[in-house]
């Protein structure tokens, strides 16, 4: 096979169900930490005239961020002809202009650090709001992929008689277009944001949510308190139970069950991130984009079963051998 999947440990699953799709295998890819907290990344050898992709959901970027760079430059070493990157949720997109004093922009910052270790990119759904496009940002080969589609498909198969509702005007992007596709009303609310954690949010038209089931959509739940106070809302208003939709399931902290209990019916989201909510699997859309920069097309006789997925995350003491 000229195509190998390296996933990190919580993308082991999405990298098995892209692996028949892109003709590749799935290789070994060991992430331990020592117990001061640095890491020790470990990926097979056998990369020697091969094309790589690193599977890897930047929601922890922080952490993520050294690890990353340790395995692209392994890969290289080991032979790999290229390496890139397969990210469904891409993080450090909100920063991408200064709006403080003295603040780093990071979003450009953050793709110049990806570009010296990746020839290309494929990422779902980034959170483009003054960058048009992704392309603008980065300078090696990117690809973004549009969830609406299988996100549409899962509410009308599900909930015929929804109305979606957007909680703020950054979503719109990707609430009308789900609506469009899933045949569905749909309206926005206007939020203001006094804090991290203090959100306040408009009351919807009781006229368009009569009768119908809401469906909150949002791209990225963090926090959860756009989401919450939209769910405390329109239960306030004595309307059915709301189901949120979540495209990139981020989830700090509590916000999952903050969010259930402030009476959410439901939380469904993409398995972009790793989480108990997901329900939309998005393998075949990344795999997809991905054809188009991994190393050319495959031949039929490299369409065979993967390797298998490896990677770990326990501890060990300095000192000691894998």
């Amino acid at each position: 096979m000229t195509r190998v999947l390296l996933p990190f440990p919580s993308q082991c699953e999405l990298a098995k169900a892209m692996s028949p799709l892109l003709a590749a295998r799935t290789g070994r890819l060991d992430w331990r930490h020592f117990p001061d907290g640095e890491s020790l990344v470990a990926v097979e050898e056998d990369l020697g005239g091969v094309d790589v992709a690193i599977v890897a959901s930047l929601h922890n970027p922080d952490e993520l961020a050294l690890p990353l760079r340790f395995a692209a430059a392994t890969a290289r070493e080991f032979g790999a002809r290229s390496v890139g990157l397969i990210a469904p949720y891409l993080a450090y997109m909100r920063q991408d202009r200064r709006f403080n004093p003295g603040e780093a922009v990071s979003a450009p910052l953050f793709a110049r650090f990806l570009e010296e270790s990746f020839d290309w990119l494929v990422t779902a759904d980034p959170h483009l709001h003054r960058n048009p496009e992704l392309s603008q940002l980065y300078r090696i080969p990117v690809r973004r992929v549009a969830t609406a589609p299988l996100v549409a498909d899962w509410i009308r198969n599900n909930l015929p008689n929804a109305v979606l509702i957007g909680p703020d005007v950054e979503s719109e992007q990707w609430v009308a277009d789900i609506a469009s596709r899933a045949a569905v009303p749909y309206q926005v609310l206007a939020k203001t944001r006094h804090g991290d954690r203090d959100v306040e949010v408009s009351l919807p038209s009781l006229d368009a949510v009569l009768d119908r089931t809401p469906v909150v959509i949002d791209d990225i739940v963090s926090s959860g308190r756009t989401l919450i106070e939209t769910v405390g809302h329109l239960k306030r208003l004595g309307l059915p139970p709301a189901v949120c939709i979540v495209i990139h399931p981020v989830f700090a902290g509590q916000a999952y069950a903050q969010l259930l209990a402030a009476g959410a019916a439901r939380v469904v989201s993409t398995d972009s991130i790793p989480h108990p909510s997901n329900i939309i699997p998005i393998a075949s859309l990344l795999a997809s984009a991905s054809a188009e920069l991994f190393g050319g097309a495959p031949s039929s006789e490299d369409h065979r079963p993967g390797a298998g997925c490896f990677a770990t995350t326990r501890n060990r003491q300095k000192g000691k051998t894998p």
